[in-house]
């Protein structure tokens, strides 16, 4: 049976009991007080009503984020977003997921400025499949929104009749060229590099505006020439993020440390692993690679 798939026994019986006993007398549904959980063999979905899509940032370069779900099923061992879980009671980051219902509906007001989708999960994690709500707030956005959009997923490329109808929009995919094996260890829930690399082929053929986020980036594991070689032609430029290892967590600290030591003593090791950004940064710019941010939670973000 499909992830997507709903089995009746699968499905948190109480929660559903309440939310007919509450439907059935009336009552209004409050803004971020009610929501019920489903489960889809090991995740949960959460669905909520949000009382707001688009949220101010202090991102550089960013004015909003537009996050119509909040959690994901990638569920990356290093992902940032992982903060999130301290207001979050719903379990280990990767095992749930946060569905704004109302999302499309609250999509329809206009803000000026550069908006990001998403921040805190993936626009086109595997639910959106069946859901299809990022394809919902798409259709419903004003296409003057300067948006731009990020994603591991080839399930963007169903978008591209909508991605048409913008005035200003462009598609980033993250890539860093792990090996399947490695990928099923840090990244179990994302799609393969091969699926990412066809799908910004695809966008490119359509005309589409498309960039590359290398990141993380960790010695040894991230082969940064592949990603620029197996991209060459198909992005705008690139943003290249290397490893924040205190972001990233304590677990994914001790999956380095137990399965990719000499990567753990290259990050622990300020020298090595300043030197290994330099040795980087110098590929870039030799290579002439158009970066148009380089991120080493080092020192404040730089252009190479």
């Amino acid at each position: 049976m499909s992830l997507l798939q709903i089995r009746g026994s699968e499905i948190y019986e109480s929660s559903l009991e309440r939310l007919s006993r509450i439907e059935s007398r009336g009552e209004k549904l409050l803004e971020f007080y009610f929501f019920k959980v489903i489960l889809l063999r090991d995740m949960k979905i959460i669905e909520k009503y949000a009382k707001s899509l688009y949220t101010k940032t202090k991102i550089p370069s960013l004015d909003y984020t537009v996050n119509q779900y909040v959690g994901c099923e990638h569920g990356c061992v290093y992902c940032y977003a992982k903060f999130i879980n301290r207001w979050k009671n719903y379990g280990e980051w990767g095992s749930w997921v946060e569905v704004k219902k109302n999302a499309p509906i609250l999509a329809k007001k206009y803000v000026r400025g550069k908006v990001s989708m998403s921040t805190v999960s993936d626009p086109y994690q595997p639910i959106e499949e069946k859901l299809k709500l990022t394809r919902s707030v798409l259709e419903n956005m004003d296409k003057d929104t300067d948006l731009s959009i990020l994603t591991k997923s080839d399930l963007i490329t169903r978008d591209i009749d909508i991605f048409r109808q913008f005035k200003n929009i462009e598609a980033g995919f993250t890539l860093n060229g792990f090996s399947e094996e490695m990928r099923k260890i840090l990244e179990p829930g994302a799609p393969p590099h091969k699926n990412r690399i066809s799908a910004l082929k695809l966008l490119r053929d359509n005309h589409i505006r498309t960039y590359c986020f290398i990141s993380p980036v960790l010695p040894l594991l991230t082969d940064v020439k592949k990603v620029i070689s197996d991209t060459e032609g198909l992005v705008d430029y690139y943003i290249v993020e290397f490893i924040n290892v205190s972001l990233a967590g304590m677990k994914f600290k001790n999956i380095l440390e137990k399965l990719f030591p000499e990567t753990y003593r290259i990050i622990r090791n300020k020298k090595n692993m300043l030197d290994f950004i330099e040795t980087t940064k110098s590929y870039l710019i030799e290579n002439n690679v158009p970066v148009s941010n380089l991120i080493t939670h080092r020192d404040k973000r730089v252009s190479p």
